[in-house]
């Protein structure tokens, strides 16, 4: 049996009742650990609102966020008046296929629970890099975090990896890009708590706060010229990736992903710089 389970991941899988048991289940629990054991406040939530209830119609949202612990997904969703209880709202996420896939059971879950199977290292061509992109060309909502793993650090947002980027040129309608930023569920999911482990249960006690930003705005055909341009002036190895539905070559396409990956970064890193000041403030 494959790890990957996409028949499981299908809406019509058993007529939809085991996606709606486990967004339920999983819900249940952010909202108990976001809500109930801590306190979560989030600023600017209208906009996330309405961005995942009445964006246009075949219009895919893609949110991304810095990484704090390996409970950031769901447990970010928890906050009061988010609809996390909506399987069809519900978002679809990135995870990693070493954690989230290591044998059926897992596989079957997180499968059902919406969430796409990423190979850390496997590139942007990746199998189900597609996933992801017909996901968004069916106007869905896809997470992402574009730093590629877990940072406990307060520190600046790291290099960002290409994988979002080249699903927001490739997707046949441009997403609409919402960067969030939060802070305290390193605290909730400390990665060295006991015997340099991570706790067998969510912390309670603390303060989650979230900052969400407002939507970031490309001009991908400008940027693609600029790509272009760049890319004859400067030498990139190559390894062989197809080139895109509009022509661009592999090396204008690592110029234009790391132009968008910079400007995705920059927005975060002015949240997170926000976000320093409101909780001094």
């Amino acid at each position: 049996m494959s790890r990957t389970m996409e028949w499981a991941a299908r809406a019509e899988h058993l007529g939809g009742i085991p996606r709606k048991a486990v967004i339920a289940a999983v819900g249940a629990f952010a909202k108990t650990v976001s809500s109930l054991l801590n306190t979560t406040s989030v600023h600017n939530a209208d906009t996330l609102l309405r961005c995942v209830r009445s964006r246009p119609r075949r219009v895919p949202l893609i949110t991304v966020s810095n990484h704090m612990s390996t409970l950031d997904d769901p447990v970010m969703w928890g906050f009061k008046s988010f609809p996390i209880f909506d399987a069809n709202l519900a978002r679809w996420v990135l995870a990693a296929e070493d954690i989230c896939f290591k044998n059926a059971l897992y596989s079957y879950i997180f499968r059902v629970g919406k969430c796409i199977p990423i190979t850390r290292g496997g590139g942007i061509y990746q199998e189900h890099m597609n996933e992801a992109l017909d996901r968004l060309n069916n106007g869905e909502w896809l997470h992402t975090f574009p730093e590629g793993k877990v940072n406990q650090e307060d520190a600046p947002i790291r290099r960002l990896k290409w994988g979002t980027a080249s699903l927001i040129v490739r997707a046949s309608v441009t997403p609409i890009i919402l960067p969030i930023v939060h802070h305290g569920l390193h605290e909730v999911m400390p990665e060295k708590y006991m015997f340099g482990r991570r706790p067998l249960f969510p912390l309670w006690n603390n303060k989650v706060n979230i900052i969400v930003g407002d939507p970031i705005e490309f001009d991908l055909p400008t940027m693609r010229q600029r790509a272009i341009s760049q890319s004859r002036s400067e030498s990139f190895p190559t390894i062989g990736w197809p080139s895109t539905s509009d022509g661009l070559d592999e090396a204008a396409q690592r110029c234009l992903y790391s132009i968008i990956s910079e400007q995705i970064r920059a927005a975060m890193e002015r949240l997170r710089c926000f976000g320093k000041s409101f909780l001094k403030s």
